[in-house]
Order: structure tokens, then C-alpha cells, then sequence
């Protein structure tokens, strides 16, 4: 899939469906993939594809931080790309018409693809905003939003081209303040499955794409393959296959990168035919997400450490604690402990990440089968709500989270709160991390919870849509686990129940563990239950 094509906006009718008058949403939390991007390799230019790609107008316009006497100001610049020549001499890199300027680098958000992440987020308002008056119309800081963006730029990006959509200039209060954005090193990232951060989950990656290899590469559909597009092969490659140079998902890539943008960047007609490109999105689905349906330890180091934080958001808005994300926003001063202007807590998150993530979590939670691959600008809305008349927790005070909470921000014992949940108690990351919330339900195992914590999630229910379609997870089906008359209403307790067994205790050790155990689990161990 390349371009996602959005669906008209909910009827009156279905909104009255989807959002019934007997729940009251709460939380909402986006998952969303990054818009349209020039392929992450330079492929097929022995097939007239160009190498640079001339839909990246913002590198006429790029604004840099810099420190002139004793102020930061913005410095304006423009960018060119510079490239190998003959002999290994420098040139400047040019487009498929010798343009010079406006060259997107490999894998870089373009102009498209910031435009389609903008309606994303027009989209989104048109829900949240005007449809069901769940976000505010005009905002005066973003104290009640979660923003957080992988390492990787074309995410960053989207996100905030997003967030903007949702709430253009004239929705913004004058003046408004900078916007807090979470970001994380790339050895402790989770909001992707994190291959080159955890051995262990490279090593599992490496063994079900060699098993799709081996299933795959002398099938009469690889057979179709190639007599379309070997000729395009490279010498040393020569044929195409799951692990060919370039892969056949790298293939994939280019083929849907073109078809994203225009007829200055395209393959030869071979390349997309329906049937193959069928064959390859099946293949590609297969290589990279069939471990999450099969095997625990795979969904746990892949999305496991993200999926946790969704669960603790959700316990840290029903309790009021500030796991719901309101501590890493860090308020207005930046400082920990410090006042943030007044807001009641998170209502809105908004992650920028990628394909993998999201075919990771609804593959880990049961709600993949069938699904193609996600197409640029895909999104997952994860949604808590609660039955009007609950009793929701009272926030602590401050002076009660400070009891609670094992280490203040001038102790010296190290914090067992929401950074040690993910890194792992004792590690250096953990140890030089702030965490002045309460512990909480946040990431303690459904089981291990006394009756008065688990009590506090009755009266709540999760709800998950891909692509504003409504996904129903197959452990929420069972009696007793879901809104009564509609099974897509997990209740959040069999929610966080599914997630708790894939949740890692400790993602940084295990990472470096089970290095000498096989790869595949002994039988399949279903997802979403």
C-alpha cells in the first residue's frame, strides 16, 4: 500500500454508534505513521529511477538555532546536496531534470507527505474538535497534549505537521507558547521495534525473515517476480528473493515511495502490476509482522515497552497521578515539580512513528489478520472511556506524591516509578531518570493488583481504530470482558490484561537475554488474548 486514501468523515448516525451516550471518552491516545518520503535507499537507477528526488521545497527554507551575543535566534539557510562524482570527486547532487534545489535526502519527508500529515490532522480535529467537542476549539498552551516523536526526522515531522493541522494559527491563542515534544536516545527507543537497540529482538527479526525465505523463494509467485523485474536486478544480485540485494522489501519501498509522488519519479511499468505487487505486500507482511501473531517474546521486545506506556497512560489518567504523560511534558518551566498552568491532566497523545509500529501493535493485539501493509499517513486511535457517574480518583497533592514516591528529584535513591518499569530497576538510564508520580497501577501485572487498585478500572473501556475503521481484539470477545451488546469496547481491565503478558519487566535485560534459545516458540503463541 502507498498513499492512504481517508474515508469520508462519521455520519450523525455512525458517531451516535461509535460513541454512544452511555460513555464519556477520557483519553485519546494517536499512533500515526509518517507521510509520503523519498525511498531509504537509492534503488533502480540502472531503470532510469534518479537518485534525488525534487519534492523537498522546505530545503529552501530550513531555520537553524543559533547563538548570537548572549540570545538564541533563527538562522534561515538553504540546503544542497552534495554527492560522489567521477573518481570520487565531489558534486552537487541533481534531480531527475538537473534540478538542484528542493532535493529531498534519502528517506526525507516530502512535500507531500507534509501536506497528507497536515489533513491528518484535520481530520482528527474534525472529530475530536467539531463532531464530538471533545478537544477544545482554540487552545492557549498544549499542557493537555502529549506530543512524542521517534529519532528519525520524517517522524518528527509529521507529528508536528499534525498537531498544526489540528490546531492551525487561527486556533492558537496569541501568544502561544513552544510546545513540549518527548524524544528519546536511539539505544532506548520503543515507539518502533527497535532492531539495532535489542539483540535479542534482531536475532528473532533475522529468524522469521529467513523462514519467509525459505518458504518463499522458489515459489511459482517469485518465479512471476522475476520474470517481471530481474532484468532490473543488480549483477550481483541478479534475481529477485525475500533476502536479494536489494531485499524484496526494499523493492517494496521503492515501488511505493514512486507511486506516492510524481511522473519525474517512476519505474518501468513492470513494477507495478497489480499481481506482483500483491505477491510483494503479502511477502513483505509476512516477513516483517508474522512474529508478532506467533511468538510472546517477539511482541514483547518489538512493541511490548510501547504498549506498556499506552496501558500506563491510560492507569495514570484514571487515577490521576501524572503516569498519564503530564510529568514528561514537564510543564511550562521545564523543571520537574513545576506548576503547569492550571490543566486537569492529559487528554490527547499524539505519536509520530512509523509502519512498523503500527502493524506491530495491531498485529500483537490480534487485529491484523488479512491487513495490507500500512500505507503512508496510516494512524491508530486508541480510546478510553468511562461510564458517566464513576467515581474518578482525586489527584494527589504534592505533598502526597512525594510520600509515595521512592526517590525526590534531590534524593539519591534511585526511581522504581515508570522510567525503572521500562529500563529496568538498577539501570543507568533509570537511575539519572525523574519520576515524581505516584507507582501506581501503572505498569504492575492486572494480577498482582489488590482488589482496591483493580477496582478503580471498573466503569472503564478501551476502543481501537485503525484508519477510522473499528478493530475488535479477540481476547475482548469473552463474556464479561467487553461493553455489554459491543465486543470493540474492551473493558480496561482485559485490556491492560492482554498487554500485561506482553509487557517486558525489564526491556533493557532482556534484550541481552535467551541469545542461545531458538527462535521460534516450541507451538504459536496467539496474539490478543
Amino acid at each position: 500500500m502507498t498513499t492512504l486514501q481517508p474515508r469520508p468523515p462519521y455520519s450523525k448516525e455512525e458517531l451516535q454508534r461509535l460513541y454512544p451516550d452511555s460513555l464519556q471518552l477520557q483519553l485519546v491516545q494517536v499512533l500515526l505513521r509518517h507521510g509520503e518520503r523519498s525511498p531509504v535507499s537509492a534503488r533502480f537507477q540502472n531503470a532510469g529511477l534518479s537518485a534525488f528526488w525534487p519534492y523537498c521545497e522546505v530545503a529552501r527554507q530550513m531555520v537553524s538555532a543559533t547563538r548570537a551575543d548572549t540570545e538564541w535566534t533563527p538562522m534561515e539557510w538553504r540546503r544542497r546536496l552534495e554527492t560522489f562524482g567521477p573518481d570520487d570527486g565531489a558534486i552537487i547532487a541533481a534531480g531527475p531534470r538537473r534540478q538542484i534545489d528542493s532535493l529531498c535526502n534519502l528517506g526525507e519527508l516530502t512535500d507531500k507527505g507534509r501536506e497528507t500529515t497536515h489533513d491528518l490532522g484535520g481530520r482528527l480535529r474534525r472529530l475530536y474538535v467539531d463532531q464530538l467537542g471533545f478537544m477544545p476549539s482554540t487552545i492557549h498552551d498544549a499542557d493537555m497534549i502529549y506530543l512524542r516523536a521517534t529519532p528519525i526526522p520524517r517522524a518528527l515531522e509529521s507529528l508536528q505537521q499534525t498537531f498544526w493541522g489540528m490546531y492551525p494559527r487561527q486556533n492558537r491563542a496569541t501568544p502561544f507558547p513552544p510546545v513540549t515534544i518527548v524524544t528519546r536516545a536511539p539505544a532506548d527507543e520503543t515507539l518502533f521495534p527497535n532492531e539495532s537497540g535489542c539483540r535479542r529482538f534482531a536475532q528473532l527479526s533475522r529468524a522469521f525473515a529467513q523462514r519467509t525465505s525459505d518458504r518463499w523463494n522458489s515459489t511459482d509467485e517469485m518465479e512471476y517476480l522475476n520474470k517481471l523485474m530481474s532484468k532490473w536486478m543488480p549483477e550481483y544480485s541478479k534475481r529477485v528473493a525475500v533476502d536479494s540485494h536489494p531485499r524484496l522489501s526494499g523493492i517494496m519501498d521503492t515501488i511505493n515511495s514512486t507511486l506516492a509522488h510524481g511522473p519525474e519519479t517512476r519505474l518501468p511499468k513492470e513494477f507495478y502490476d497489480r499481481k506482483a505487487r500483491e505477491i510483494i505486500d503479502r511477502i513483505g507482511v509476512e516477513e516483517w509482522f508474522s512474529g508478532y501473531k506467533e511468538s510472546k517474546e517477539y511482541r514483547s521486545l518489538g512493541i511490548g515497552g510501547l504498549m506498556g506506556d499506552v496501558v500506563t497512560r491510560m492507569a495514570g489518567s484514571v487515577e490521576q497521578n501524572g503516569n498519564d504523560g503530564s510529568l514528561e511534558i514537564g510543564g511550562r518551566t521545564g523543571s520537574i515539580g513545576a506548576g503547569r498552568g492550571g490543566e486537569k491532566g492529559i487528554k490527547l497523545a499524539l505519536s509520530g512513528c512509523h509502519d512498523t509500529t503500527l502493524a506491530a501493535v495491531l498485529a500483537s493485539l490480534g487485529t491484523f489478520d488479512g491487513e495490507k501493509w500500512p500505507p503512508y499517513t496510516s494512524h491508530i486511535a486508541l480510546e478510553l472511556f468511562r461510564k458517566p457517574g464513576i467515581q474518578q480518583v482525586q489527584p494527589a497533592t504534592s505533598t502526597e506524591t512525594v510520600k509515595t514516591t521512592p526517590a525526590t528529584v534531590n534524593g539519591t535513591s534511585p526511581s522504581k516509578g515508570w522510567f525503572a518499569g521500562l529500563f529496568g530497576n538498577g539501570s543507568a538510564n533509570a537511575q539519572k531518570g525523574f519520576n515524581n508520580a505516584a507507582p501506581g497501577i501503572a505498569r504492575q501485572k492486572l494480577e498482582d493488583l489488590p482488589e482496591s487498585d483493580r477496582s478503580k478500572l471498573d466503569g472503564y473501556f478501551v476502543r481501537m481504530r485503525y484508519n477510522d475503521r473499528v478493530m475488535t481484539i479477540p481476547g475482548c470477545k469473552a463474556p464479561g470482558k467487553h461493553l455489554e451488546g459491543d465486543e470493540s469496547f474492551c473493558t480496561l481491565a482485559a485490556f491492560k490484561s492482554i498487554v500485561d503478558k506482553f509487557t517486558p519487566g525489564q526491556w533493557k535485560k532482556d534484550c541481552l537475554s535467551n541469545m542461545d534459545v531458538p527462535a521460534f516458540p516450541d507451538k504459536i503463541e496467539p496474539a490478543g488474548y
